[in-house]
């Protein structure tokens, strides 16, 4: 029989709603396995989950399976009703829409999971908004500003 193969490694990015600084340092590692498993569950390899306060990267392999949106929608939608369920927070969790998703090949993953797990250094002296619109502008994605994430200055 035959099967299908492939190696697409994917970088998202995705925000909390409000960019509010709610991913604390108290349980953001707990989260970052929880998407790990989520990961790893829906058929794919978890290479790196990192992120900031109010941010989360993530590589992994991408499955032939399903596709970029789907997958996406699935993560959030699942990892925002744990972070709920745990009542980590006073108030309701939710993502921001949308994300941002990078493809790179299999020799630059190493210098991919470095940055996604250096985040809280990175972020002492770059905002979400300038790491974000660097991503955008080095992979050449046309982007109207109306429709990126909320940023707040």
């Amino acid at each position: 029989m035959v099967s299908t193969y492939s190696q697409i490694t994917i970088h998202t990015v995705f925000a909390v709603k409000h960019r509010k600084n709610f991913i604390i340092k108290e349980w953001r590692d707990e989260l970052h396995k929880y998407i790990t498993g989520i990961i790893n569950n829906k058929g794919s390899r978890s290479l790196a989950v990192g992120g900031w306060l109010d941010h989360i990267h993530i590589l992994f392999g991408m499955p032939v399976t399903t596709c970029i949106a789907d997958f996406m929608s699935a993560l959030k939608s699942n990892s925002s009703k744990w972070i709920n369920e745990q009542q980590f927070l006073k108030e309701p969790f939710q993502w921001q829409a949308g994300y941002g998703a990078f493809s790179y090949a299999r020799s630059q993953r190493d210098v991919v999971i470095n940055y996604i797990m250096k985040q809280e250094e990175h972020h002492k002296g770059k905002t979400f908004k300038e790491e974000y619109l660097k991503m955008l502008i080095d992979f050449d994605v046309r982007y109207n500003d109306k429709y990126l994430f909320e940023f707040y200055d």
